[in-house]
C-alpha cells in the first residue's frame, strides 16, 4: 500500500491488548482509502479473537494520531458525487467497525487528530490525549458536509451547542480546550501518554469481561434513545448471574484476594 497501511501489534506485557496503528507517517498518518477499506477487516478479526480484551488505536510515531483523510487522493477518489458516495460509504463502514466492536476501544492521541482522524477517535469508547494534541473537524474549511452519524457521535460526546461551535468554526482545538469541551477523557503529558494508556488498558483486562462488554452495549442503547429496560437488557443483566466470573467475583471478595476472571 505504498507505505500507507494499518498495522496490528500485540502488547508484549499483556497480549490481550491489541493495538491498531494508523501507519502513514510521511503524511502525519493521513488515512488513505486503502486504510479505510482495511479497518473493518482488522476490527472484525480482533472482535472475533477471544484472546483480545482491549483495543488501542493510535497513529505511528508520536507526532500525529491522524491528520485527516488523505487529501492527495481526493481528485481521484472524490472527484464527483458518484465517486464521493462510494468513498463516504467506505469511511462510514470503517467508523461503524470501530464503534460496533464489542470490546473496549481507546484512542491514544499524540499530536494532530483532525477530520477523519477525529472521526475515528470519536468512534472509540475513550480518548486519551497528550498535552500537545490538537483536534479539529474541518468540513467547513473544505466545502464538505459531515455525515449525520458522525455528527451524532460528536453531539453524544460534547453536546449540541459545542458540536455546532466545532463544526461551524472548523478550528483546531488545543489540548486543554479539548478536555474542557469533552472531546477527550484524559489529558496526559506527552512522555507519559503511552504508559498511562496501557496501564488503563491492562486494568480493564483484569475486570470481568462479560460485565465490561455488557456495560458497553447498554450505554450504546442509552445513546440510541432507550431509557427503560426491555427483555434484552433484563436478560443481559440476569444472565450475568450464571457466569463463572460472577461466582469468582463473589468468592474472591469473600476470600479477600484479586479475582481471576476467565470469561472471554
Amino acid at each position: 500500500m505504498s507505505g500507507k497501511d494499518i498495522r496490528v501489534e500485540r502488547d508484549s506485557q499483556t497480549p490481550s491488548i491489541a493495538t491498531v496503528v494508523l501507519d502513514n507517517p510521511g503524511s502525519h498518518n493521513a488515512i488513505s482509502l486503502g486504510m479505510y477499506r482495511r479497518i473493518p477487516e482488522v476490527f472484525a478479526e480482533l472482535d472475533a479473537d477471544p484472546a483480545v480484551k482491549v483495543i488501542v488505536v493510535r497513529g505511528a510515531g508520536t507526532k500525529s494520531f491522524a491528520s485527516g483523510a488523505d487529501i492527495t487522493e481526493f481528485e481521484e477518489v472524490r472527484g464527483n458525487s458518484a465517486s464521493a458516495k462510494a468513498y463516504n460509504e467506505q469511511v462510514a463502514a470503517a467508523e461503524h467497525a470501530v464503534e460496533g466492536c464489542t470490546k473496549p476501544t481507546i484512542a491514544m492521541v499524540h499530536g494532530y487528530c483532525i477530520g477523519g482522524g477525529c472521526g475515528l477517535a470519536l468512534a472509540c469508547d475513550l480518548r486519551f490525549a497528550d498535552e500537545r494534541s490538537r483536534f479539529g473537524i474541518t468540513p467547513a474549511k473544505l466545502g464538505l458536509v459531515y455525515s449525520l452519524e458522525s455528527t451524532k457521535r460528536l453531539v453524544d460526546v460534547v453536546g449540541p451547542s459545542r458540536a455546532k461551535w466545532i463544526l461551524f468554526s472548523g478550528q483546531h482545538i488545543y489540548a486543554e480546550d479539548s478536555l474542557r469541551l469533552g472531546l477527550i477523557d484524559e489529558l496526559v503529558p506527552a512522555d507519559e501518554l503511552e504508559k498511562h494508556t496501557y496501564e488503563f488498558a491492562r486494568l480493564v483486562t483484569t475486570r470481568a469481561q462479560f460485565s465490561v462488554r455488557s456495560s458497553k452495549r447498554i450505554v450504546e442503547l442509552v445513546l440510541g434513545g432507550q431509557s427503560t429496560d426491555d427483555d434484552v437488557t433484563v436478560d443481559i443483566r440476569n444472565s450475568s448471574f450464571d457466569t463463572d466470573d460472577y461466582a469468582e467475583g463473589v468468592r474472591s471478595f469473600l476470600e479477600k484476594r484479586p479475582p481471576r476472571f476467565t470469561w472471554s
